[in-house]
């Protein structure tokens, strides 16, 4: 493949950015240490209406950029937008290390191998052959320390990895070029008072920052005030005898909100939520296969979890596992589950994915119940612009949206929360940047739609100015 991208006549390292700059997926950012060689940060998947610079989208996912001088990939964590596009990567021609942390390396297999089974093949001889490599691939590096990469010209690259909060095993990463110039790749970085997981550590020292910028214009309800509005949306929801929908996405959403809803049934135990119904009775429907396995994963890494959470398990509480949580596997079980809760006046909460409403579960359950006033359907992360979920979060009740391919009226009541996003608010961006003791020179922002990259960029000049340290802050656009 020819190359598609011009190096500098300058000096290394220089950027390239293949995706989440035209939008807020497709993370790819590449990190070029010498004429010959280079990084890929994450290989995502592009969704909704999100584009990369080279043309890539969520209906054109082949890779459009050179991978000849790449050697290594490193995953800032597993989430579908930032590792979605490796099965095609692996089939342009990879065949290097991929590189994460321990707990992303548990959690990887399980997450490709349900995108390729959906994206690419479901014959179980391609399925395997694909894990096969896969797993010979993956390289689990520890938190804290410098890694060497085999670089083909001798180069000295290290990589290291700093805890980013978002979800289990989620990392910002940090590539070092000959022992001295570092450059910082968020990845996606969660709030500091995010349940289960340590907040984010800023690393100590960076020459350039690239920082995500999913919440860069807005600021996210305090905890507690979110756990009252998620009690407040359960009372209220459930007062039609209907079923709260809450779409989420299968690893890191779906676990924080069985820690929040184990935390509030504790707290109202014995008590009656309505005339006709208790807290002790009110069934959590799990209904995610996927979200089940990571949820299990989840219990397995407890060593990962912050002290609020270990103390729980301490005083012999299971907030992933509670006497309410029902989980639905098989695909029968799910339709039935499906027909029993739109024809019933059984009170329930389900949580299945995906988070945006793209497929998945939840898109049988907003078939069957969107026409219906009785049902609520509560959004608690963020709505890509091009996806089913934006459209109902911005349509509302009497509006329509789109599921695959034909048109449902929305009867039913619509809210959002935002403090359960997984991704830290323009405070905690600005807190991260701050944090890092030494540096940055240059901060790029990417990860964002424009109007959150935009006020991303205006706090971040300001603070900077306002401690008297220069940052070039900018919007690459490739």
């Amino acid at each position: 493949m020819e190359r598609s991208n011009n190096l500098p006549e300058g000096g290394f390292p220089h950027l390239f950015h293949h995706g989440a700059v035209r939008g807020v997926t497709g993370s790819a950012h590449e990190w070029v240490a010498s004429p010959d060689c280079s990084v890929l940060i994450d290989c995502g998947l592009f969704q909704g209406g999100d584009v990369g610079p080279a043309g890539a989208s969520a209906d054109d996912l082949a890779i459009d950029f050179d991978i000849s001088r790449i050697q290594a990939v490193v995953l800032t964590h597993v989430h579908i937008d930032h590792v979605g596009r490796l099965p095609w990567l692996l089939g342009a021609g990879y065949v290097g290390p991929i590189c994460c942390s321990g707990p992303s390396a548990k959690l990887l297999p399980i997450v490709l191998e349900d995108a390729f089974r959906l994206g690419v093949s479901r014959k179980p001889a391609d399925v395997e052959r694909f894990m096969a490599r896969l797993e010979a691939a993956l390289v689990p590096v520890p938190f804290g320390y410098w890694h060497a990469l085999e670089m083909a010209d001798g180069t000295v690259a290290e990589i290291r990895l700093g805890r980013a909060g978002h979800i289990l095993g989620s990392a910002h990463v940090s590539c070092r070029l000959a022992g001295e110039h570092i450059t910082v790749f968020s990845g996606d970085l969660g709030a500091a008072d995010a349940p289960i997981l340590p907040e984010p550590e800023p690393p100590p020292a960076a020459n350039v920052l690239v920082i995500e910028s999913t919440y860069g214009d807005s600021l996210h309800e305090g905890r507690k005030t979110r756990q009252q509005r998620l009690e407040d949306a359960l009372v209220k929801a459930l007062r039609d005898k209907g079923t709260l929908l809450i779409p989420a996405f299968s690893i890191g959403r779906t676990q924080e909100l069985l820690y929040e809803l184990e935390a509030i049934i504790h707290r109202q135990r014995g008590a009656a939520m309505h005339s006709f119904l208790d807290w002790d009775e009110l069934p959590i429907i799990l209904d995610s296969p996927l979200a089940s396995r990571f949820t299990q994963v989840y219990r397995e890494l407890e060593p990962y979890w912050d002290e609020e959470a270990r103390e729980r398990l301490r005083a012999d509480r299971r907030p992933l596992a509670f006497e309410q949580l029902l989980t639905v596997d098989s695909h029968e079980a799910h339709m039935k589950m499906v027909r029993h809760l739109a024809g019933t006046a059984r009170p329930a909460v389900v949580i299945a994915a995906s988070g945006m409403c793209a497929g998945g579960r939840i898109v049988n359950y907003l078939k069957a119940m969107l026409g219906d006033a009785r049902h609520n359907v509560l959004f608690v992360g963020y709505q890509a612009a091009g996806t089913p979920g934006r459209e109902i979060q911005r349509s509302e009740q009497g509006g329509s949206v789109r599921l695959e391919a034909e048109t449902y009226p929305i009867r039913a009541a619509v809210e959002s929360i935002s403090g359960y996003s997984a991704h830290g608010d323009q405070q905690d961006l600005l807190r991260f940047a701050a944090g890092i003791a030494r540096g940055p020179e240059e901060i790029r922002v990417v990860h964002g739609d424009e109007g959150a990259k935009r006020a991303l960029v205006d706090k971040l000049d300001t603070h900077f100015r306002a401690a008297g340290q220069p940052v070039n802050v900018w919007i690459p656009l490739q």
